[in-house]
């Protein structure tokens, strides 16, 4: 395992902790322009997406889009994008992020109902993709370059 650290090391790849909760989700700290928050690491999410109450917080620029979500027994959601974010996980860094912004309360619903925290959003295949992600579910751990 030792070997295997350090050439993803030497490959310039950065280790992100992850917990996994109750519910078994992936659940991950990250930074959207600079605001810290609770994501799932989802890798069946194509796009990250963060709530409609996080607009503010997070300081996005929300525009239109004609785009319609689904996912997590919920189809045909009102969406707005939000292009060119910071996104921080770990020492990981991404600056031209673009987030799709949805109505997320049916996911922090069925997470409550489990005595699970809520969370800000979910880190989808788009920035695995990008950060040639490989995932280490034993050790709890995230890789990206």
């Amino acid at each position: 395992m030792k070997d295997f650290q350090k050439t993803l090391k030497k490959n310039k790849y950065k280790k992100i902790n992850f917990k996994v909760s109750k519910t078994q989700h992936l659940l991950i700290k990250a930074r959207i322009n600079g605001v810290k928050g609770n994501f799932i690491l989802d890798t069946g999410a194509s796009n990250s997406c963060v709530g409609f109450e996080s607009i503010e917080a997070l300081q996005l620029n929300a525009s239109k889009s004609k785009t319609k979500a689904s996912g997590a027994g919920a189809t045909g959601m009102f969406t707005q994008l939000a292009k060119d974010n910071t996104l921080q996980l770990g020492r990981w860094k991404d600056t031209e992020f673009h987030l799709v912004i949805f109505d997320l309360s049916h996911v922090n619903e069925a997470l409550t109902q489990h005595k699970a925290k809520p969370v800000q959003g979910i880190i989808g295949a788009d920035v695995l993709l990008k950060g040639k992600a490989i995932i280490d579910y034993y050790n709890h751990c995230l890789y990206l370059r």
